[in-house]
């Protein structure tokens, strides 16, 4: 087992060091500047992903309305993945690829940050809600692994994590959430 985790630890060592020499780094940082113009402009984030990054999404949504780093007013995020009256009606009525778009279509505004979670850029349901997004002028920013998938190219933030292994790159995602949350902090609240 010691074995294992010395692997695992010297693994995601290698991948924070290609992170840190990439332009990655930069794109959190674009990405998180069009979620602070979103918030001063009074608009919301919306966020959603499937299963693990579902539960990124609700952990995002979290630490913005409640707090992160520092005592503040709350700041308005919805992640979309939390209602299971809203997801079971939407997915019995339309299908479960439309459980995000339709939410998007209900609550979303122009000017909002959609933030799409999907470790393979892939998940047909965030394809749909990237879609819907769009049609109602809301910026996207893409939290992705394995090349980024079909959705890399329809985000106007692509945050691609450059790995094919499914629990590095959600530990990478939450390490960037973190970031993000600190500087949205910062940068509206100091």
């Amino acid at each position: 087992m010691q074995n294992r985790i010395n692997e695992l630890i010297n693994v995601k060592i290698q991948l924070l060091n290609q992170l840190k020499e990439s332009v990655y780094m930069k794109q959190v940082e674009e990405a998180t500047e069009c979620i602070v113009d979103c918030i001063k402009n009074g608009n919301k984030i919306l966020l959603a992903g499937n299963g693990g990054s579902a539960a990124d999404a609700q952990h995002f949504a979290g630490e913005i309305v409640g707090r992160f780093m520092m005592e503040r007013k709350s700041i308005p995020a919805l992640s979309l993945c939390v209602d299971p009256s809203v997801m079971t009606c939407i997915g019995n009525d339309y299908g479960y690829d439309m459980v995000f778009a339709r939410q998007i279509e209900g609550i979303g505004q122009a000017g909002d940050v959609f933030v799409a979670i999907s470790t393979s850029g892939n998940s047909e349901n965030i394809i749909k809600a990237i879609e819907a997004a769009k049609e109602k002028k809301i910026k996207v920013v893409g939290f992705l692994g394995k090349g980024g998938g079909k959705i890399k190219d329809m985000c106007d933030y692509a945050l691609v994590v450059p790995s094919d292994d499914t629990p590095r790159i959600q530990e990478v995602h939450t390490f960037s959430v973190h970031l993000m949350c600190e500087y949205i902090e910062k940068k509206i609240f100091t």
